[in-house]
C-alpha cells in the first residue's frame, strides 16, 4: 500500500495526491472566506463592488495557489527552505533601497502589476527555514545554547529589517511565530523566561527610539480617552461597534457605527468590530468557531505527521495564522496596541490574503505527505 512510506525516494502519484486532498479543511476555509465577502458586501452598503468582488477574485487565485503548494512533494519544500528565505531577506533589504512608500512606512515594492510586501513573504520563508534547521538536530542539540544562535539571527535580522519599514506589528509576529516553532523544537521554557527577561527592560529602552506615530499608539493604548477625537478615536469607536451590537446584532446593512462612517477602516483593521455590530456575540462567536475548527485541523495534521520537518512546518504556519487572530481581535478590543494586522480571511487586502493561502497550502502538503518518512537527527 502507499501508505508505507518510509523510503527516502518514494513517490507519490499525483492522482492519489488529488484523493488525499483534506476537502473538510478546504471547505472550512471557503466557509470563513465567504463570511469575509459578506462584511465586505456590508462595507459598500450592500454591493459587491469594488471591494466583495475583488476579494473574491483574490481568494479564487489563492485557492489555486494553495492547491499547487500543497501538490509539490515536501521534500522539495525542505530543499527550497533556506533559498526562499535568502530571497525573502533579499527583498526586505531591496526595500531600503527601492520601496515604495505609503501611508508614511516603506514596505513594498513596486512590481508593476502589483506591489510586493517582502515582510509577508517572510512570514512564511522564516516558519520554512527553521523548522528545517531543528529538523536537522537532535533533542540534545536543541538544548545546548550554541545552536540556537544561528535560529536567533534567522529571525533577529528580518525583524530588524521589517522595524526599519517600520512595521512593528509585522515585527512581532516574526518573532512570536518563531517562538512557537522554537518551543515545538525543544528549546526549555527557562530559556523562554530568559529571553522575556531580558527583553521587557529591553523594550523600555527601545520605546524613545520609536517613530512619534509609534509612541502615540502605545500611548493611546493606555489610556485612548485622552484624545478621543485624535489618537483615541479609532479604538473608542470599535469599543462602541463591539458593545452596540449585543447579543444578536443589529442585523446585516444595519450597523450605524460602520454606515454612518464613525468606524474607521471597516474593510480591513476593524472589520471584526463591524461583524460584531451587524450580527452580535453570536456572529462572533461563530467566527471563533470556524478559526478554532481550522487552528484544529492544522495541528491535528501535525500530529498526524510522520517527519519532523512535517511537524515543525504545520504547527509554524497554523501558530501565525493564530496570531493573526488573537492580535486583531485583542486589537480592535483595546487589548492591545493598534498594529495594522488583518483579520485573515476577512479583511480586505491582496498580500495578505495569498500569504495566507500559500501557508495553507504548505500544511495541506503536510496532510497529503504525512507518511513519508524525512531522514534527519530525531
Amino acid at each position: 500500500m502507499y501508505r508505507e512510506l518510509g523510503a527516502k525516494n518514494v513517490q507519490i502519484p499525483f492522482s492519489r495526491k488529488i484523493w488525499d486532498i483534506n476537502w473538510g479543511f478546504v471547505l472550512l476555509i471557503c466557509a470563513t472566506a465567504s463570511v469575509g465577502f459578506l462584511m465586505l458586501y456590508s462595507a459598500a452598503n450592500g454591493n459587491l463592488e469594488p471591494w466583495a468582488s475583488r476579494q473574491m477574485i483574490r481568494f479564487g487565485a489563492g485557492l489555486a495557489l494553495m492547491f499547487m503548494v500543497a501538490l509539490v512533494d515536501i521534500r522539495i519544500w525542505l530543499n527550497l527552505a533556506y533559498p526562499l528565505y535568502a530571497v525573502a531577506l533579499l527583498l526586505l533589504g531591496a526595500v531600503e533601497v527601492m520601496g515604495v512608500i505609503g501611508m508614511g512606512a516603506r514596505r513594498w515594492i513596486d512590481l508593476g502589476p502589483f506591489q510586493l510586501q517582502p515582510s509577508e513573504v517572510m512570514k512564511i520563508a522564516l516558519i520554512l527555514a527553521l523548522a528545517r534547521y531543528f529538523h536537522s538536530l537532535g533533542l540534545e542539540d536543541v538544548r545546548r545554547i550554541r545552536w540556537l544562535v544561528p535560529p536567533l539571527l534567522m529571525v533577529l535580522v528580518p525583524a530588524g529589517l521589517v522595524l526599519r519599514q517600520p512595521d512593528l506589528g509585522t515585527a512581532l509576529m516574526l518573532i512570536a511565530g518563531a517562538g512557537i516553532v522554537f518551543f515545538v523544537a525543544g528549546v526549555r521554557l527557562w530559556k523562554f523566561a530568559l529571553v522575556v527577561g531580558t527583553a521587557i527592560p529591553a523594550g523600555f529602552f527601545a520605546f524613545q527610539f520609536l517613530h512619534e506615530y509609534q509612541k502615540k499608539r502605545v500611548l493611546t493604548f493606555l489610556n485612548p480617552e485622552n484624545d478621543p477625537l485624535g489618537a483615541g478615536y479609532h479604538i473608542l469607536q470599535s469599543k462602541i461597534a463591539l458593545g452596540s451590537g449585543g447579543v444578536f446584532g443589529k442585523g446585516l446593512l444595519n450597523g450605524t457605527q460602520s454606515h454612518l462612517n464613525y468606524l474607521p477602516e471597516m474593510r480591513t483593521d476593524f472589520i471584526f468590530s463591524m461583524l460584531a455590530e451587524e450580527f452580535g456575540m453570536v456572529g462572533g462567536l461563530l467566527l471563533f468557531a470556524l478559526y478554532i475548527l481550522l487552528i484544529a485541523y492544522g495541528y491535528a495534521i501535525a500530529y498526524r505527521s510522520r517527519n519532523h520537518f512535517g511537524k515543525l512546518l504545520a504547527i509554524g504556519m497554523t501558530g501565525i495564522f493564530f496570531l493573526y487572530i488573537f492580535i486583531n481581535v485583542a486589537m480592535v478590543m483595546g487589548m492591545v496596541p493598534v498594529v495594522g494586522v488583518p483579520l485573515p480571511l476577512i479583511s480586505y487586502g491582496g498580500t495578505a490574503m495569498l500569504t495566507l493561502m500559500i501557508s495553507f497550502g504548505l500544511v495541506m502538503s503536510v496532510y497529503i505527505h504525512r507518511d513519508i518518512d524525512i531522514p534527519g537527527k530525531r
